[in-house]
């Protein structure tokens, strides 16, 4: 059953992939340029073998804080927000420099809840999408850190990245979505903590006992744990599409992961005569 399932992932043409803050810093709080460019690099061969890529990536704050020689995330939002409008526009600057320097122009699109919320922008944001890919562009997309707000009558703010490409899979009507994060995939228990935890191969559906097993200890630049993971990954299942878990420390996992080897987590929904 598995393996069926991981090689139907050999099929996925159009792919979202999304990384993490944690996946693109240093713990140091410095830009890791050796992974942005394998990223680069990876998305780049995937798009010159003929398959569509959107990449969702954390690390505007991250990079404004970097850039601006902070230690520590600013506390009032005004000051997050200028931070991270400083760190976007960094981010797209060395994505812009080394995609093209592996021949492919990339596009930024900033998203905010409320646009996907309300039908017109919406089927609009769709359409750019689908633009932006008939052009042979590889969309990069963030949350519009610089002006979302989360305020109980202008709720704007996706919360994390995780959940924000699990949208962008639903709009983009796209195959498959993998999140590259700082752990190889899912666990039963915090594998920091316990030598014994298992990881899991496939996992095709997500109930109470699934969140009760996720450890919410986000790492200390991003906003996602392991429960906004679970979250994107039942949104992925609802849709009857795939997602795949895995340690982004080496972009070249993707190959991996494209060619249905056993790397990192494989959440995939249930199909007619399987046995959980």
């Amino acid at each position: 059953m598995s393996h069926s399932s991981r090689q139907s992932l050999t099929k996925s043409n159009r792919i979202v992939v999304k990384v993490g803050t944690s996946t693109i810093m240093y713990p140091n709080g410095s830009i890791n340029l050796q992974r942005l460019e394998k990223l680069a690099f990876v998305l780049s061969d995937l798009k010159n073998q003929g398959k569509q890529v959107i990449l969702v990536s954390s690390g505007a704050i991250g990079v404004g804080l970097a850039r601006m020689n902070l230690t520590e995330r600013p506390v009032t939002i005004p000051e997050q927000q200028a931070i991270a409008a400083i760190g976007q526009t960094e981010l797209m600057n060395l994505y812009s420099q080394f995609f093209y320097h592996y021949g492919h122009q990339v596009g930024q699109v900033l998203l905010t809840k409320d646009v996907i919320d309300f039908p017109v922008s919406r089927e609009n944001t769709a359409n750019t999408f689908e633009q932006l890919l008939i052009k042979n562009v590889i969309p990069i997309v963030n949350e519009n850190d610089t002006v979302s707000v989360e305020e109980l009558d202008h709720l704007t703010r996706f919360g994390d990245n995780d959940t924000l490409s699990a949208l962008v899979l639903e709009i983009t009507d796209s195959d498959l979505l993998v999140l590259l994060s700082d752990i190889d995939g899912f666990y039963d228990k915090n594998p920091t903590h316990n030598e014994d935890a298992l990881l899991f191969d496939t996992i095709q559906e997500i109930t109470e006992d699934t969140y009760a097993l996720a450890n919410d200890a986000g790492s200390r630049f991003g906003t996602g744990g392991m429960t906004t993971k679970l979250s994107a990954a039942e949104q992925v299942l609802a849709l009857k599409k795939q997602m795949v878990l895995a340690n982004g420390e080496d972009p070249t996992v993707l190959f991996d992961i494209l060619k249905g080897s056993h790397v990192g987590t494989l959440f995939t929904p249930l199909k007619k005569g399987d046995i959980l």
